[in-house]
């Protein structure tokens, strides 16, 4: 079986693929705009998307994915202004989740945006995250 291949486009001759329309799409309505996110970072989650699903990722898991990586570079406060409380309270239970868990799927998100240094230091002091 082949893996599903993403693509960035080519000197506006070949589209990008739709897990990236999808995701672009996904971080706009999280109020972070795709173009402050680098392609190596988009390309990743959508990579890691398409492990966490057989096959796949449904259209509601963009969403998912693109309001706890928003929390992550925005915080909190920056965050809930945009997004609301219910959506700020929703990324923080999940960032705790994550950190008891381990290896989980929001884990890898979190991980790669502290990676990626991206992550807001307010997000990294609150949790006490480190890239050690």
């Amino acid at each position: 079986m082949t893996g599903r291949r993403s693509s960035l486009g080519f000197l506006g001759m070949f589209g990008r693929s739709g897990d990236l329309r999808q995701l672009d799409e996904a971080l706009r309505r999280a109020d972070l705009h795709p173009a402050l996110v680098p392609e190596g970072v988009k390309l990743t989650i959508v990579n890691l998307m398409k492990d966490g699903w057989p096959d796949e990722p449904p259209p509601q898991a963009y969403a998912q994915v693109a309001q706890l990586f928003s929390y992550c570079i925005a915080g909190g406060e920056t965050f809930e202004r945009s997004n609301g409380l219910q959506d700020r309270l929703d990324a923080e239970r999940r960032i705790e989740a994550a950190l008891q868990a381990g290896d989980s799927f929001d884990a890898q998100i979190v991980l790669m945006t502290l990676h990626a240094k991206l992550i807001s230091a307010e997000v990294v002091e609150r949790y006490g995250l480190s890239a050690d």
